[in-house]
């Protein structure tokens, strides 16, 4: 294509995207709110810039977080007659300038690169004897990858993963991860090999230590832009800071609202201190919302309006640009079977009135809430497919479970004096699952839900026969049969059912928001007041995936059950007060009361699972004795192996934190603290309280 003139290459922007384009070259900040056309914005400027004879195509380095990311730039740049722009991930770019100055600075060939941590991983926790699964082994890999973007060698990983609410996997301590962590890179070394973040770590090593490296990639590179800036790690901004130097010609692109990866390293404080760093800097806000009707926008903007961790300085505020649509819906059911009825049938409207079914999406918190919705669409013979994930049956431990049942049922066809669920939770107890989900975000997680949702069907299964004796394992087997069935026809273009990080950059015309309620969403293992401030960031991800059609929907009981014990997520009633007064009159359950109803710092009320675990609103800091805290993990996982019991039995982290924020010194403190009953303190209280009282108070917090 000919190249584009300046005046074409700017002709179609709007006000604030023209302003980020022809910024002069510098320090530059585009705060990109939810649909308003940042990467527009960045390709245009790159274009500006090029075209405008500010900056040769070759000088210009464009950084994205995904090889797609990178392909729309250059696509988009292409369109624009612009060739010759390298736009690259992080990982690419650094791996392409470790392999060209390897033999020049370090000498020989570059290692290969590891294609998957899990077999080393596996083995080094053998040589430690360490003994987990494969569950475990993925979970510490995550857990690996995590440490090496924070910069966390194996030497600091059990003080600074646990000054970060982290501190070890499952039910393996800091220490035992630490030394698995030490013995991977061990085994990485004695076989010559690096992995994708050593690339990272050794391009920047490189640039560090060889001036003339530094030099050269300096020179070639002399403008530079980073799309997703929310988005980048310690590691990452290492080796931005290594390509930019003492040089200031730097855009950047992002949006805090929408960071939902600090699980994974990203942190958003780049792009909340980008001023701070460049005095100078240009600062360019797209708040047009080229995307979402007025009613999603308002919504969106109401739930961050509520916030308490806003920084004024980088907030955006979205204004749409669309045609007024429908008001949200609010689809509130007596049970989880009929929410889901609910939703396929409001699916089935949009479809019937001439919604395409591929611009319609399903988003939920966790990936094993997809079963339901799977068999309900199949059943309604609407097509769906599962984005970021297995189908339901498809996944490993439901073919393990399925497996499991299925030989328990053969072996025994007689009724079990056991109920039904019962029996089940015996059987799956055989690969580790407990009534109890583990701690935090992991595999192991992820495996317990899927678990857990088999036992939901056999909790309804055992509901249909009337009572808990009716039902047989052959029951449950043949209905997990007929529903397997239905669900393994082939993937066709249809609804999407994904999870809510999934959808991070997606839009669809209808979106519907599913299973709102406290514990789900914010999941319950937010525990701090920043993990629900990311709750509440990956809710708002969610309503800004939607052009038009948008519906939150929770129940108030699971499948099988009429009591409301359930209540709707705490956000739901932000975004819509009215919403929380008419669901108490309707005899919704409110989110539960408890001692620590109130804040005990400044008396507000405390709306959150979270708050009320520490007994603190996210707008008060709490001091959490981290020595403490780790002396109260050693002590619980030595309680838990002599009574050969997982350790969040004797007590969940949650419950830990909350001990080593108020330490508590007598049995009726210990009764305030919420998770422990009078039971618990019998049977722990005096150990537990000789661990705080041995425990001088820790200056750090």
């Amino acid at each position: 294509m000919t190249a584009a003139t300046l005046a074409e290459v700017l002709g179609d922007l709007d006000p604030e995207q023209l302003a980020a384009a022809t910024a002069p070259r510098g320090p530059v900040c585009v705060l990109a709110g939810a649909g308003t056309g940042k990467t527009r914005a960045l390709t245009h400027r790159i274009a500006a810039l090029v075209v405008g004879e500010h900056v040769q195509a070759r000088e210009v380095l464009a950084l994205t977080f995904t090889a797609r990311a990178a392909g729309e730039l250059r696509g988009r740049l292409r369109a624009l007659g612009v060739e010759g722009v390298q736009a690259r991930t992080f990982h690419a770019a650094a791996l392409r300038q470790l392999r060209f100055f390897w033999p020049s600075v370090i000498g020989g060939h570059p290692p290969n690169i590891l294609p998957a941590k899990a077999p080393l991983i596996s083995e080094a926790a053998a040589r430690v004897r360490v003994r987990a699964d494969r569950t475990v082994i993925r979970d510490i890999a995550a857990e690996v990858e995590w440490a090496k973007v924070s910069q966390i060698t194996p030497e600091s990983y059990v003080e600074r993963s646990s000054a970060q609410g982290r501190g070890g996997v499952g039910d393996l301590d800091a220490g035992v991860v630490a030394r698995v962590y030490a013995g991977y890179e061990a085994v990485k070394r004695d076989r010559g090999l690096i992995d994708f973040e050593d690339v990272l770590l050794l391009t920047a090593g490189m640039i560090e230590d060889d001036a003339s490296m530094a030099s050269t990639v300096r020179d070639q590179y002399r403008c530079l832009l980073v799309d997703e800036y929310q988005d980048v790690s310690p590691i990452q901004q290492r080796l931005l800071d290594l390509w930019l130097a003492d040089r200031d010609d730097l855009t950047v692109v992002g949006d805090a609202n929408q960071t939902i990866y600090s699980f994974a390293g990203a942190t958003p404080q780049y792009l909340l201190q980008f001023r701070r760093r460049f005095p100078a800097a240009a600062v360019v806000r797209l708040e047009r919302s080229y995307r979402s009707s007025p009613q999603v926008v308002e919504t969106a903007n109401r739930l961050l309006a509520t916030a308490s961790t806003v920084d004024p300085e980088t907030q955006v505020v979205l204004k749409s640009q669309r045609a007024a649509g429908p008001d949200p819906q609010w689809l509130v059911a007596a049970h989880e079977s009929a929410e889901v009825a609910a939703v396929v049938q409001q699916i089935r409207s949009l479809v019937d009135s001439g919604v395409d079914q591929r611009e319609i999406a399903i988003l939920y918190r966790i990936n094993a809430q997809s079963a339901a919705f799977e068999e309900a669409l199949t059943e309604a013979r609407l097509p769906y497919t599962v984005r970021g994930g297995e189908r339901f049956f498809d996944r490993r431990e439901v073919r393990e479970a399925v497996a499991l049942l299925r030989g328990a049922a053969h072996a025994d066809s007689s009724v079990s004096a056991d109920g039904l669920v019962d029996q089940v939770s015996a059987v799956l107890a055989s690969v580790g699952y407990r009534p109890e989900p583990p701690p935090g975000p992991s595999k192991a997680r992820d495996r317990w839900e899927s678990w857990a949702a088999i036992v939901e069907v056999a909790r309804e299964v055992q509901a249909r026969g009337g009572d808990a004796d009716s039902a047989s394992l052959g029951d449950l087997v043949e209905e997990l049969q007929h529903r397997a069935n239905s669900q393994h026809a082939p993937a066709t273009d249809g609804v999407t059912l994904s999870s809510l990080h999934a959808a991070k950059g997606l839009e669809w015309d209808a979106v519907f928001l599913v299973g709102l309620t406290e514990g789900m969403m914010p999941i319950s293992y937010a525990t701090t007041a920043e993990q629900v401030a990311e709750e509440r960031r990956l809710l708002y991800v969610g309503i800004t995936r939607a052009r038009r059609h948008l519906a939150f929907s929770y129940a108030r009981s699971r499948s099988g059950s009429d009591r409301r014990t359930r209540a709707p997520s705490p956000f739901l009633s932000m975004l819509d007060p009215q919403f929380a007064r008419d669901e108490t009159s309707r005899g919704g359950r409110k989110p539960k009361a408890s001692r620590s109803a109130s804040c005990r710092r400044c008396g507000r009320a405390l709306t959150t699972a979270a708050e009320r675990k520490l007994r603190h609103c996210s707008h008060c800091e709490v001091h959490v004795d981290l020595a403490l805290f780790e002396r109260l993990r050693e002590w619980r996982k030595k309680t838990a192996d002599e009574a050969s019991v997982p350790a969040f039995v004797v007590f969940t982290d949650a419950t830990l934190t909350a001990i080593a924020a108020d330490r508590p010194t007598s049995s009726t403190a210990l009764l305030q603290i919420p998770g422990i009953g009078q039971v618990k303190v019998d049977r722990y209280g005096e150990d537990l309280l000789e661990v705080v009282r041995a425990m001088p108070e820790s200056t750090q917090k």
